[in-house]
């Protein structure tokens, strides 16, 4: 397959234009990657069931595995779902659009192909012009995924788009990196109390503050796989580096000495190793290929930063990757959250 790259800065006359042709592909049961302000998704029809299955082939992704659908206006969420709960309302109020899904029960008019063969629906509705640009212009709700390989980082930028998907779909709409890094939150209004399903940037206390009580599935941090997977993310193996990562856990102290003592034990080996640290610890490591991930003092810049250095790691050839673990907290869990999955919740 012959991808058309479509690279776009600003929504001039000439990037509409492009963004016409892509539409038209989504009209056509095509893919295409596009940009949002969270990560690159991979589109298609959400009403197509044949476009879905797409999506499934390309990524290489279980079928089991549901897809979120995007919208580009409040007014396209009443045909997708049941009914549209109170909840749901006070949350689209605060947070749309923005990086929140929300998940309800699905109406009829939801193919069972993107959901997973589940009664419910992920919803979201994206703050990036160029989405909310495209997805008008498709004329139609748009599933999308993570534009990444199926258990590999979520792409933030074009290049990783390019390296996971070219030649595996239809088009891509290529633009600055993203500006979030991390997927969106994902929440469950179908139970009571409701539940994080995913954390990201909407986080638990802000939810929390509309809402009042609110829940964390288990898996968020732990190591279970629930029966039925009815959110993205919820594997326990997810965005994965190709070398084997492995979080350092204790005091600030303990994690330097962990990690020390393994460099050292490599140290002469054919073997190349890495450090995810921090701008406050990186100058403590002197064997290895060392990357900070940020300042410990800005959790949405480290937020930010990890796919993108675990695709560096990828990059330079980086066998064994040994990861500084994170303090939890409200600022955290969802970066937590993606590094102990992607490290396998391999600890030391």
């Amino acid at each position: 397959m012959k991808t058309k790259i479509i690279n776009i800065e600003n929504l001039d006359d000439a990037a509409l234009r492009e963004l016409v042709a892509a539409a038209v592909l989504i009209k056509a049961g095509g893919t295409v990657v596009f940009p949002t302000e969270t990560v690159y998704g991979l589109g298609a029809d959400a009403l197509n069931p044949e476009a879905i299955k797409k999506i499934f082939v390309a990524k290489g992704r279980p079928d089991d595995n549901p897809l979120i659908v995007h919208i580009a206006g409040l007014d396209e969420v009443e045909p997708l779902v049941a009914n549209i709960p109170e909840k749901a309302q006070k949350l689209m109020q605060v947070f749309w659009p923005g990086p929140l899904t929300i998940i309800m029960n699905k109406s009829a008019t939801i193919p069972t192909e993107l959901t997973g063969g589940l009664d419910t629906v992920g919803v979201r509705f994206p703050d990036h012009p160029i989405a909310q640009a495209f997805i008008k212009m498709a004329g139609c709700p748009i599933a999308a995924p993570s534009a990444n390989r199926s258990g590999r980082p979520s792409p933030t930028q074009g290049k990783h788009v390019l390296l996971d998907l070219d030649g595996r779909v239809d088009a891509m709409i290529l633009s600055a990196d993203t500006e979030l890094g991390l997927e969106s939150t994902v929440i469950d209004l179908t139970v009571e109390p409701p539940v994080v399903l995913r954390p990201g940037d909407v986080t638990l206390a802000e939810l929390r503050a509309v809402l009042g009580e609110v829940a964390v599935s288990a898996h968020v941090t732990d190591n279970v796989v629930p029966e039925k997977v009815s959110s993205p993310g919820m594997k326990y193996t997810h965005y994965s580096p190709q070398g084997e990562l492995v979080v350092v856990k204790g005091t600030p102290d303990e994690i330097r000495e962990k990690i020390t003592k393994a460099l050292s034990h490599h140290k002469g080996k054919p073997m190349t190793i890495g450090v995810l640290a921090s701008d406050e610890t990186m100058g403590f490591y002197h064997e290895g290929l060392i990357i900070s991930l940020g300042s410990r003092n800005d959790p949405k810049e480290m937020s930010k930063n990890l796919f993108s250095r675990l695709r560096t790691f990828d990059e330079l050839g980086v066998e064994k990757i040994y990861a500084e673990d994170i303090p939890l907290n409200n600022e955290t869990l969802a970066l937590i959250n993606r590094l102990y999955k992607a490290a396998g919740y391999a600890f030391i």
